[in-house]
């Protein structure tokens, strides 16, 4: 032992000659620096799981949009996000381990040699778990929760090392968790999602039903978690009768406009003084000094996060079918109407003053055309998909131009496609910074499994 060079600088003969001997300065230096490279691998890797599996959709195009090398490596790894998470958790377990072993040797030759054991024990236990809960979790996540999209560009080349180091252990750790998932999964899962209910239906009414009927069933299943922001006619597309208008400019407005019921406001939207019925002009017509203020209702505010389910309650106790949506600063954010409720359980009400083209276009099964303003929710209704199938990535969003805007994470062009999983939006008309028509596409390639 003795015959061991002071200026060896590997890992292992330092780790045997702690056994029995004290350390040279040179050799305690080198396992200083050894714990300290090890405490910024096990803070990459800790990062890099907060950071690699909170990345947005507009992150992830973001990426795609880069000519860089390390967002090519973080799309690689993202492409196998379990194979990524083994990676991460093996490595991160394997540094742990030098760690503790580096980190004891240390304090014992800092220790003088008459201490009792117990208290080096505590000693060691402290200094160790001091080290690892906060130079290895919580200043990483907390960094990587902040500048997420940071963190997995500096991680990814070390990511990347480790993935092939690790590459043995973590396929035969996916390979196992695969084959568990397989085998127990089914019968150990207790929660039941909304695709499953759907399938359900599908198959105990699906058979005796008629299509209307179990999109019915559908509805009702998918009812209590819509918000009136979901449904609602957004304010760029309310038709509202200023409070100073003349009584035959109010009735020449109604006429061109087509609706029954609308609302009307001082100076603007933001504003709104009531509620005026179009029925209500019909015994004043011929009158064009008619004040028809006298004809305004009051109108009903609902917030925009309120479910339906309630609000349909409260339209049928207080007997009207039209409320105006505001949002938390008082603003107007659009309205909704008993027809829009009802919409979301039967489908789509036509009247003769609603143009079958207006929103929606059906080229074949797989390509469809939306104007932008659409809701998600319809859009998912009209082709037939759950009306979560975008929860993950339409954030404050509740219409298709808004969706794509939180994907794209920018302004598109027209004639630009936005991807996210296997659909393709295609932009194909923009007026005033407002996406005006979508196309939208649903590969038939199937997803690649998570």
């Amino acid at each position: 032992m003795e015959s061991s060079s002071e200026g060896d600088t590997t890992l292992l003969p330092i780790l045997l000659q702690a056994a029995t001997h004290a350390f040279s300065a040179t050799q305690f230096t080198i396992l200083i620096i050894i714990i300290l490279i090890l405490l910024l691998l096990t803070a990459i890797t800790a990062g890099a799981e907060t950071a690699y599996f909170s990345l947005t959709a507009k992150d992830i195009n973001y990426l795609k949009l880069k000519e860089d090398n390390n967002a090519r490596k973080i799309l690689y790894l993202l492409e196998q996000p379990k194979r990524l998470l083994a990676t991460i958790l093996v490595a991160n377990n394997f540094i742990n381990i030098a760690i503790v072993i580096a980190t004891n040797l240390l304090v014992n030759q800092m220790l003088p040699p008459t201490i009792s054991p117990m208290v080096s024990f505590f000693i060691q236990v402290i200094a160790v778990t001091f080290l690892l809960v906060l130079f290895g979790e919580v200043l990483p996540k907390v960094y990587a929760t902040q500048n997420n999209l940071k963190m997995a560009i500096f991680s990814a080349p070390v990511l990347t090392i480790m993935s092939r180091f690790f590459r043995v252990v973590t396929d035969m750790l996916v390979s196992s968790t695969n084959y568990i998932e397989n085998k127990l999964g089914k019968k150990t899962g207790n929660n039941i999602s909304n695709e499953d209910f759907e399938h359900a239906i599908e198959l105990t009414v699906g058979h005796t039903a008629t299509r209307e009927e179990v999109n019915i069933f559908k509805g009702i299943l998918k009812f209590g978690n819509i918000t009136a922001r979901q449904i609602m006619r957004t304010r760029m597309d309310v038709s509202g009768i200023s409070f100073d208008l003349s009584f035959p400019e109010v009735q020449k407005l109604a006429i061109e406009v087509g609706y029954s019921r609308m609302p009307v406001y001082k100076e603007s939207l933001d504003k709104i003084a009531g509620i005026i019925h179009t029925k209500d002009f019909l015994p004043h017509t011929e009158d064009d000094h008619f004040d028809w203020h006298a004809l305004m209702r009051p109108a009903y505010f609902v917030h925009e996060g309120k479910l339906i389910e309630d609000l349909l309650k409260e339209f049928q106790q207080k007997r009207i079918h039209f409320a105006v949506v505001v949002d938390e600063f008082g603003g107007t954010s659009g309205i909704v109407t008993l027809e829009d409720i009802m919409e979301e359980i039967i489908g789509d009400i036509k009247d003769e003053f609603d143009d079958d083209d207006l929103h929606f276009k059906k080229i074949d099964d797989s390509n469809f055309i939306f104007e932008g303003k659409t809701l998600i929710n319809d859009v998912a209704r009209m082709i037939g998909l759950p009306s979560d199938t975008f929860e993950d990535v339409r954030g404050e969003s509740d219409s298709l131009a808004g969706l794509i805007l939180e994907i794209s994470g920018k302004f598109p062009a027209v004639n630009e496609t936005i991807s996210y999983r296997h659909f393709d939006f295609t932009v194909l008309n923009i007026d005033k910074m407002r996406i005006q028509r979508v196309k939208l596409t649903i590969n038939n390639e199937e997803e690649e499994e998570a």
